[in-house]
């Protein structure tokens, strides 16, 4: 039979006659081994990890990488095995360092097996055995009680007071009751209430249930399944400089071959030509950007790690600053996931409760004032019948506040602890009646001192109609109709404000009264009104206007009701004028639902295939999504979307491992300032992609040029190769240090079709480029035009010198391509200063250490040289400096 329809079956005697089990018996274990070979284990099926080895490969792929390996081939051919060798080097770098990030990330399907319990109790040859649950069959019984997970989609055959919680399957922060009562086919099966699924924790009470579906045929293995086949998506980053790559290349290699037939044509020697059309080529192509880029990712995730947030994949941190859209859950993420109670209704009037979460710092007020609980005995008669009337536990583990049981139920015990009431363990409970969804209630019934007690709470509209008298004061009175119809529109009030509410009663019975339902729970006096809720993280009002200011649209995509939904989006700030229900969107069509998201919208209810949908369609329309989500429902859509945020104290490890960013924090807020550290990875990319681009184009302004006047060969391979590699590549580092820019917030998304080399940055290049060319090819053929003997090799070697100062003079030009150095701070990147202080320093002992003279072809210059080539190197950043400074002005 079907898994659905099997589930689906009404009798429950019929399912466990199809499954060929027995619910008093169980399985035998001979029948369970024979069912383990025909079902397989109860496991998730494990996907077909990339070996470490493809993975290392993978890291060679990049086309800039690949003209790395020409270039190195090259080299080697022509006999120049140390420039081979220093370019191998860089290309192993950057393999290293991408391999070791993507080999720290966990596989998904092994974050779905580590989050189900290991053992389970069943029925095995009528006995009760604990096993391993992946030895579960269908069929097997399996018996359940609080602080259990359930380890496989079972139908239930019995239940007392059962609760589960299912938020990290539906999203809903609210525990379900479960009971046997049969389903209704026609209802959503995830809504059922007498099937347990696997992956959910038992948080009341006990069961008993049959093995209906194992493995990848529960609901779970279905959700992973689904994370299994959403592809990897490709960053725009990487999309970026693969474009730019292709270019690169196809560039190098026309100008190289172009210089090369217009040198021999002019009568150059062949072997010469062909040496400056491989110098060409290497100083076309910025060698060091593919390990730049690496580093500066890696240095940028640290950066956003301080930010409370953890980067899995490199690119994901360049990628979060592109964000346009967050779709963020609401439990766990804007909430936290702690039911709080924050009203009290009583007779004599409505207090407020301070604090959040299950941290019972906090105190009660009225009308914005303090009381005092020890005087107030409504509030602290009714915070005792919610002890009494309760099954769960608040305790302290180290720093933190844990419960165990109902998080509803956890509630009214903090909000008691606030008032200094603990639960009395001499109390005789005698007898109970359980929550269901029909009778919306649960009593319990102590015996003290000779006297019978009902201690009762339930749904308000349910208690108030059970209740004739109500306390107040000190005493007791007639509940009248007028006092009746005030009740009910202060509970629903409550409600509107997107608080749950729950009515809390007591009764004294008499001593021969039969405990039944309905001689119990009748003549109640009612003591009053909770009202509780998740309360949101308190920085994410501040987050989510950080968000609009950057000109991010944030939407909330929840399990939970549309109610709750729309009253948590007005409490932190979130622009929403409706709610669309899953139902609701399941018959629009695409062209539909891409419409409602331009309006100011919030999905509630939400299925897994609801937000995988909704990513899809917002990436269609070229928004570049980032999804936040905790539980084993957001997964899919995690791995889908642009960018995956998990939380990492609340979230499933399926969750975490199936996205790009982890919360250290569960802080809305963090994703805020880790999209700010992902906005200035991007800029800095930018910056030393021009910069890098400005010295290279100058150095094929100069190799170029000094072909057509027929001079000898300004610079040499291994050269270039140490500018670009060697000096270049540590101020390009340095460069991506650079603090954020004051308005990086204040500013929308980039344009994602804009290329990383834009308008902007093509003039910059060409004319600091040109000037680069033009002021090293003067002091070339000045020194050149000198009557001596060793005037080449000074030439070459001023050339050589001149324009590694002037690219690292440049390079203050593009720590802002905006505003002035004045305005952020000469001092403000220490690690540029003191790049460009090294670099010189190398470039000296290139000019004056032996062995690097020999290698290098240099020879040692003069004092008054050293001055020449500053003086030539000046007006590259004054000029420049000059005209942002003016430029800022007129705009500020």
């Amino acid at each position: 039979m079907k898994h659905n329809s099997l589930l689906q079956t009404k009798n429950i005697n019929e399912i466990i006659q199809t499954l060929k089990s027995d619910s008093k018996k169980g399985l035998s274990e001979d029948e369970a081994k024979q069912r383990i070979d025909k079902y397989s284990k109860n496991e998730l099926i494990r996907i077909d990890k990339t070996p470490w080895y493809k993975l290392l490969l993978r890291q060679f792929t990049d086309i800039l990488i690949i003209i790395l390996f020409v270039a190195a081939i090259i080299s080697l051919a022509i006999g120049e095995l140390g420039d081979a060798i220093t370019i191998m080097l860089i290309i192993l770098l950057n393999g290293i360092l991408g391999f070791i990030q993507e080999f720290k990330a966990e596989n998904a399907i092994e974050a779905l097996k580590e989050m189900l319990y290991p053992t389970c109790k069943v029925l095995r040859d009528s006995k009760e055995k604990t096993i391993d649950a992946k030895l579960l069959v269908p069929g097997d019984i399996v018996l359940l009680e609080i602080g259990d997970k359930v380890p496989a989609d079972l139908r239930l055959i019995q239940s007392f007071n059962l609760k589960a919680d299912e938020s990290s399957l539906s999203g809903e922060s609210a525990s379900v009751v479960k009971d046997t009562d049969n389903t209704n086919e026609d209802k959503d099966l995830l809504k059922q209430k007498n099937i347990l699924w696997m992956g959910t924790a038992i948080v009341n009470g006990r069961g008993v249930g049959v093995v209906v579906q194992t493995g990848m045929n529960t609901q779970f293995g279905k959700i992973a399944f689904m994370t299994q086949n959403v592809k990897t998506q490709t960053t725009i980053l990487q999309k970026k400089l693969a474009v730019l790559g292709k270019k690169l290349g196809i560039y190098s290699v026309a100008i190289s071959i172009l210089v090369a037939i217009i040198g021999y044509l002019f009568g150059k020697d062949f072997t010469e030509m062909f040496l400056t059309g491989v110098a060409l080529a290497v100083a076309v192509v910025p060698e060091g950007l593919p390990a730049v880029v690496t580093i500066t990712l890696a240095l940028g995730i640290k950066a956003i790690a301080k930010q409370k947030a953890l980067v899995r994949r490199l690119q994901a941190a360049e990628t979060l600053g592109a964000a346009t859209t967050i779709c963020t859950d609401k439990t766990g993420t804007l909430t936290k996931n702690q039911m709080t109670v924050k009203k009290i209704w009583l007779p004599s009037g409505i207090l407020d409760v301070t604090g959040n979460g299950y941290n019972p710092k906090g105190h009660f007020e009225s009308n914005n004032k303090k009381i005092d609980y020890k005087d107030h005995t409504e509030l602290q008669m009714l915070l005792n019948s919610a002890l009494i009337c309760n099954h769960a536990k608040v305790q302290k583990n180290d720093s933190e506040w844990e419960i165990v049981g109902d998080p509803t139920e956890a509630a009214l015990i903090v909000a008691a602890y606030k008032a200094w009431l603990y639960p009395d363990e001499n109390n005789l409970t005698i007898n109970e009646f359980s929550f269901n969804s029909e009778r919306k209630m649960m009593s319990v019934i102590t015996h003290d001192k000779n006297i019978l007690t009902a201690y009762v709470k339930g749904a308000p509209e349910i208690i108030l109609e059970r209740s004739t008298k109500i306390f107040k004061g000190n005493n007791t009175y007639t509940l009248s109709e007028d006092e009746k119809t005030n009740i009910v529109s202060s509970y629903k009030e409550m409600a509107k404000n997107g608080l749950r509410t729950l009515a809390i009663a007591y009764r004294e019975l008499p001593s021969n009264i039969i405990l039944s339902e309905e001689k119990v729970e009748n003549e109640l006096i009612l003591l009053g009104i909770v009202g509780i809720i998740d309360p949101p993280h308190k920085e994410v009002p501040r987050a989510i206007q950080m968000a609009k200011s950057a000109g991010i649209n944030v939407i909330m995509i929840t399990g939970d009701n549309e109610g709750t939904a729309l009253s948590i989006a007005n409490s932190i700030g979130l622009d929403v004028d409706k709610a669309i229900t899953s139902t609701e969107l399941s018959k629009m069509n695409d062209d539909t639902l891409s419409k409602a998201l331009e309006e100011k919208v919030l999905f509630a209810r939400a299925k897994p295939e609801d937000k995988l949908r909704i990513v899809n369609i917002l990436k269609v329309k070229d928004e570049i999504v980032a999804m936040t989500g905790d539980g084993v429902n957001d997964a899919p859509a995690l791995k889908e979307a642009d960018i995956g945020i998990a939380m990492g104290k609340k979230g499933t490890d399926v969750a975490k491992s199936s996205s790009d960013i982890v919360l250290s924090d569960d802080n809305f807020a963090s994703i805020i300032n880790a999209l700010k550290e992902g906005r200035r990875g991007y800029d800095n990319i930018q910056k030393f992609v021009f910069y890098l681009l400005a010295s290279n184009s100058g150095e094929v302004i100069a190799i170029f040029v000094n072909v057509l006047l027929g001079g000898p060969l300004i610079l040499i391979p291994v050269q270039i190769l140490w500018m670009n590699l060697v000096t270049d590549g540590m101020t390009a580092i340095a460069l991506g240090l650079e603090p954020a820019a004051n308005n990086i917030m204040k500013r929308k998304p980039r344009d994602i079709h804009e290329p990383i080399l834009n308008k902007h940055g093509i003039i910059m290049i060409i004319l600091l480029g040109s000037y680069i060319g033009a002021a090293t090819l003067w002091l070339f053929h000045y020194y050149l035009s000198q009557s001596n003997e060793n005037s080449i090799i000074i030439a070459q070697t001023v050339a050589f010198s001149a324009i590694v100062v002037l690219e690292k003079m440049n390079v203050l030009n593009f720590r802002s391509l905006n505003e002035p150095i004045s305005k952020i701070g000469f001092f403000s990147n220490k690690w540029l200063l003191l790049a460009i202080t090294f670099t010189i320093t190398l470039q000296v002992a290139a000019v004056y250490v032996p062995y690097l003279q020999e290698a290098l072809h240099t020879t040692e210059l003069d004092l008054k040289d050293w001055g020449i080539i500053l003086l030539s190197a000046l007006p590259i950043f004054l000029i420049t400096e000059f005209y942002k400074l003016i430029r800022f002005k007129c705009l500020d």
